[in-house]
């Protein structure tokens, strides 16, 4: 369980945003936590330099489906990186592994096949109460950590490639 608020964070550290071009999948199942996280990561992007034009955001049916909508964004966006968001809470059946496991998985691979960062947001919590905590809640926006993620990544790509 996390014991911090995930929107605190070094400003300082984190580098300017300005010039990156951002993808954002949002998983609409649980939008009651979703929808937060996308606006916690897109606020958290603006506050950091990114432009309105420069932040895609769209919508999948659940989870599972990040995988292929961040994929897409990928290919036909344009964009530096991608953040997916969702949120899968534990249910009495084992559906809840098998969406955690296949869309790890999947972010996971879009990361090395494209050589991009592709941010895992993806909240695996046991009831709704903790997914809300970290959606906007007393342990603040996983969204705002994803966004920092994206941008600390591009930073580290271009840091290398001088």
């Amino acid at each position: 369980m996390a014991t911090k608020n995930l929107s605190e964070y070094d400003l300082t550290s984190v580098p300017s945003a300005e010039q990156m071009r951002f993808g954002i999948v949002v998983a609409e199942w649980n939008y009651e936590v979703t929808g937060p996280l996308a606006q916690g990561a897109a606020d958290t992007l603006k506050k950091h330099g990114a432009k309105d034009e420069n932040i895609i955001i769209k919508h999948v049916p659940g989870t599972f489906e990040l995988t292929l909508g961040a994929q897409y964004l990928a290919e036909f966006a344009h964009v530096d990186a991608i953040i997916a968001l969702g949120c899968v809470i534990q249910g009495e059946t084992r559906h809840f592994d098998f969406i955690c496991d296949g869309v790890t998985q999947g972010i996971t691979s879009l990361n090395m096949k494209y050589n991009k960062p592709f941010i895992f947001g993806v909240l695996t919590t046991d009831n709704q109460q903790q997914a809300l905590d970290r959606a906007g809640g007393k342990l603040g926006n996983k969204g705002d950590e994803a966004a920092v993620t994206a941008i600390k990544m591009l930073a580290l790509k271009a840091d290398l490639i001088k």
